[in-house]
């Protein structure tokens, strides 16, 4: 079986060659989209033949969170989820820039989409990943006919599987139509998130993204801006933001695992800003990156690094 992944992945109890980490086609979770998931990147320093894993444990406790939102159990514990990942690292010893997927879901045969009782299992697998978006230039963002779920549809706080169909039709939206990305707006037409991403603005040297109450992830990405935001002296300010105000935004970018710190040119064919990056967003992007790999001590407790022999 051909695949990118690399070789080893923890499936069903243990770490097996990837090939053999297969689930019946019977499989509840599969047919229902009945599962959450989470993304944990991991940062090759080549000099220092070590990897830094970021924000390690705030991932799982998100990721058991999930489990709890939906309703069900995981066979392990966080400390225990942490231990099986980074035994995973070992026994691949990566030396590129990666990302771990991380999947809980339903993994019995029967036909109900019922989560009484539930009980998940639970996987994961890693791939070579550098750019999730382009990052050497700016994105081009498009504002979606269709809107972000709410929390009492499906809840935006856990990566449920099931709620990504959403995602991936306003992805297919921007992209059919040229785009990059797409942005979605919540149930009171206010900006919600990008499809996979948290969405910030800055105006007049604030940055401002959307709180909670809007229907968004918490980004552990997000969580991170913020927090370097604050520490550089940038005010914060969470709040609803209407759509019109991404037109007139000085600067704008995306935040998420996968995406990094991505910054946006365009929204609906309007320039941001100077259509330049801008300098707010390029510090905390500098800094951010500075961060993940390891190499400033003001954020060291961030990291979790991995000796690579």
């Amino acid at each position: 079986m051909k695949t990118d992944a690399f070789p080893y992945a923890f499936f069903q109890g243990k770490i097996v060659p990837i090939e053999d980490a297969k689930i019946s086609i019977m499989t509840n979770g599969l047919q229902y989209g009945i599962g959450f998931f989470g993304g944990i990147r991991g940062y090759y320093n080549e000099q220092k033949k070590h990897i830094s894993m970021f924000r390690i444990d705030d991932h799982f406790k998100r990721f058991t969170n999930a489990a709890k939102i939906l309703g069900g159990e995981l066979p392990y514990t966080q400390e225990e989820l942490k231990k099986i990942t980074l035994e995973l690292v070992e026994k691949n010893t990566p030396q590129t820039n990666f990302y771990i997927r991380l999947y809980g879901y339903i993994s019995h045969t029967k036909l109900s989409p019922n989560l009484t009782d539930a009980r998940f299992d639970f996987n994961s697998y890693m791939i070579p990943l550098e750019e999730y978006m382009p990052m050497g230039k700016g994105l081009s963002l498009l504002v979606s006919s269709w809107q972000r779920i709410n929390d009492n549809s499906i809840s935006t706080l856990a990566k449920a599987s099931g709620g990504y169909i959403n995602s991936a039709l306003a992805r297919k939206e921007a992209n059919e139509n040229g785009y990059d990305e797409a942005i979605l707006l919540n149930k009171f037409g206010n900006v919600a998130e990008g499809s996979a991403e948290n969405i910030f603005i800055v105006r007049d040297g604030t940055l401002i993204t959307p709180g909670f109450s809007e229907g968004v992830l918490e980004g552990i990405t997000r969580k991170s801006v913020i927090e370097i935001a604050q520490d550089v002296g940038i005010e914060v300010i969470e709040r609803p933001i209407p759509r019109s105000e991404l037109y007139i935004a000085d600067e704008a970018f995306l935040t998420g695992t996968a995406c990094q710190v991505a910054w946006i040119e365009k929204i609906d064919n309007r320039v941001i800003g100077s259509g330049k990056i801008g300098t707010i967003t390029e510090k905390l992007k500098e800094k951010f990156f500075a961060a993940v790999k390891g190499d400033d001590d003001q954020y060291a407790q961030w990291c979790t690094k991995i000796k690579i022999k």
